[in-house]
């Protein structure tokens, strides 16, 4: 029997959820936000009772054994030797997308992305008045999602200052291998160009025979151009803690980074901290378990959709997304068809992708329930 129970349902309304609340009192299953609903890990908890039990909550700095927690972590996962000082505790990712934007380049450099991508990288260069500049992912003929390097080599000019990797990528599940990440790092160094490479799902991977490499542990040469952002917010699902690292060799690209955060960024919040240790310190029996689930999940979901007339994903190496594909069904928005199926999912628009997909979720506990109504209300609905 598993140690884990990830089947028992949780009733998260009335507690202020951000995915929930979306819905309230509408019979929608929310699907829309990258927010598990399965109880955080037991060593999570225990360290955020025993921070809650000495009952003083005052300004706390990044624990030095937490600091060290990582850089082991990075080790012995991917044999990339990080050292203490390279690391830029932050109060969430999307903070540190806007921070890269902000400490590489000027206002009206060019900042470059894959679409479809997850909102805030779409975002981060208007809000830091660069001009964005998009490279389209293609799918190959057995639809797997790629990058086209002709087109990103063509598309790039001298005031493209940065560009902004997601790997895994969100929202299509590909794991970047390493030649891909190779052709990519050179065409940037070649251009003079930053890479900032969100890592964030880079612990939720599916294919077991498949290992996550970042992007800064190729070579050194390529991470000294690299700004690594980590969490294990979404491993470990404590989103709402804001608890984020960056990892930046390069002392002068550091030194930019932590000058971007001045006076606009706060600290991480003690229970945060507290919370990322219990995770990293303790947390890999509960992680195994849950990628086992989210597998079992993840085959479903791929099941399911590839049996409806009209729909296709992509099979999905790492994260917990699958990125429907919806133009073979006519539909007009899809992500309306979906809520009034009952189910809540993203619209393809918000990831740069408008009318042609929906994002949806491999991490519910009643996996059955939810392909069932969008089954059920799509034969209605078309048929």
């Amino acid at each position: 029997m598993n140690e884990y129970d990830f089947d028992a349902p949780i009733d998260r309304r009335g507690t202020d959820s951000l995915k929930w609340e979306k819905y309230h009192g509408r019979d929608i299953y929310p699907l829309w936000v990258a927010d598990m609903d399965f109880r955080c890990p037991p060593s999570v908890m225990a360290a955020l009772q025993a921070r809650i039990d000495h009952g003083i909550f005052g300004y706390t700095l990044p624990p030095p054994a937490l600091t060290e927690a990582v850089c082991l972590r990075l080790l012995q996962h991917y044999d990339w030797e990080v050292s203490p000082e390279w690391v830029v505790w932050i109060p969430g990712l999307v903070t540190g997308l806007n921070l890269s934007c902000r400490a590489v380049g000027e206002t009206g450099d060019g900042v470059m992305t894959t679409v479809p991508v997850y909102p805030p990288f779409l975002s981060a260069p208007r809000l830091c008045d660069r001009e964005r500049i998009d490279l389209k992912m293609r799918q190959n003929a057995d639809n797997r999602w790629f990058i086209d390097f002709d087109e990103m080599a063509a598309a790039m000019h001298p005031r493209v200052r940065l560009f902004l990797l997601c790997n895994p990528h969100n929202p299509t599940g590909r794991m970047f291998e390493r030649k891909e990440l190779e052709y990519l790092a050179a065409i940037c160094e070649k251009n003079g160009t930053i890479i900032c490479s969100d890592e964030i799902h880079c612990d939720l991977l599916l294919e077991p025979d498949k290992q996550h490499l970042p992007m800064a542990a190729l070579n050194p040469d390529i991470a000294g151009r690299v700004i690594t952002l980590m969490a294990p917010s979404k491993t470990y699902n404590i989103p709402g803690l804001g608890t984020s690292f960056a990892i930046i060799s390069d002392a002068q690209l550091r030194m930019r980074f932590r000058r971007a955060m001045e006076g606009i960024v706060p600290s991480v919040n003690t229970l945060g901290y507290a919370a990322a240790l219990g995770a990293y310190a303790n947390g890999g029996k509960w992680l195994a378990a849950l990628l086992t689930y989210l597998r079992h999940n993840r085959d479903l979901v791929e099941q399911e959709i590839g049996a409806m007339p009209g729909l296709s994903m992509a099979h999905v190496e790492a994260t917990y997304l699958a990125w429907i594909d919806c133009r073979g069904a006519d539909l007009e928005n899809p992500a309306a068809f979906f809520e009034r199926a009952g189910v809540g999912l993203s619209d393809g628009c918000d990831f740069g992708a408008p009318g042609s997909a929906v994002l949806t979720e491999c991490h519910s506990s009643q996996p059955t329930r939810v392909q069932g109504l969008i089954e059920l209300f799509f034969r209605k609905d078309k048929y």
